[in-house]
């Protein structure tokens, strides 16, 4: 088994190849452009330096959000175009799963990681490595980051937080948790599609045609839209 994975949801850029259970190559950016000009010579770059060509890829696997409204659109359109036209299964694992597994894989708690959504809200959910698998304890969700973290003071072990925003967010949650929170190191703030690849291995595939990304809420653009026109559509 091949697996392509392609990650475009947030500020990072990657695309990796995991061949059987061995990573033959990644390709991580976290530079502040355009996702759509970048992801496909990402793509062949990675697959001319691993000396693979796209028949020999048999899975793809997509980070589906939540995350930037344009870049979970790019990254979910490539994959299931390329999925299509190779007639091959397509797997779309949360985009907080994938960071939270490259962290949480050792350490002894719940990790929570975390993208800023502005306005103090932050996207984000709990998972835990327990018996040997990557689980999730509470749902992906949209939250005031100091509501998230004064919940988190009933859970029974240490959360470690991650992720590239973390900075934006620290100081309300140490003000919260104390010594319960524990933050990961900047090296460790990005995810990485290698580990995407890996989570989606033996995850079942997706239904091509209905397969749409997890915004978690509608893109600004379209919730002003409603707003504006909620008195039409309930005339």
């Amino acid at each position: 088994m091949t697996i392509l994975a392609i990650d475009t949801s947030n500020y990072s850029l990657g695309v990796a190849l995991l061949e059987e259970n061995m990573v033959l190559g990644e390709y991580i950016t976290n530079l502040k452009k355009n996702h759509s000009v970048r992801i496909m010579p990402a793509i062949q770059t990675l697959m001319k330096d691993c000396d693979r060509v796209p028949s020999d890829i048999t899975k793809i696997v997509v980070a589906k959000g939540p995350g930037s409204y344009t870049g979970v659109r790019i990254g979910v359109t490539i994959a299931k175009t390329m999925a299509w036209s190779l007639k091959i299964p397509l797997v779309g694992v949360s985009s907080l799963e994938i960071l939270a597994a490259g962290t949480g894989r050792y350490f002894d708690g719940f990790v929570s990681p975390l993208f800023d959504a502005r306005r103090g809200q932050v996207y984000t959910g709990l998972y835990a490595y327990q018996n040997g698998k990557f689980t999730v304890v509470k749902e992906d969700r949209l939250v005031m980051l100091a509501d998230w973290a004064e919940s988190l003071k009933e859970v029974s072990k240490p959360v470690l937080f991650v992720g590239n925003d973390l900075p934006l967010h620290q100081a309300t949650i140490e003000a919260s948790l104390g010594s319960q929170a524990f933050f990961a190191a900047s090296t460790e703030q990005n995810p990485r599609p290698s580990e995407l690849a890996l989570l989606g291995k033996d995850k079942l595939d997706e239904d091509l045609h209905s397969f749409v990304p997890n915004y978690i809420r509608l893109a600004e653009a379209e919730a002003k839209w409603l707003e504006v026109n909620k008195g039409n559509l309930n005339g």
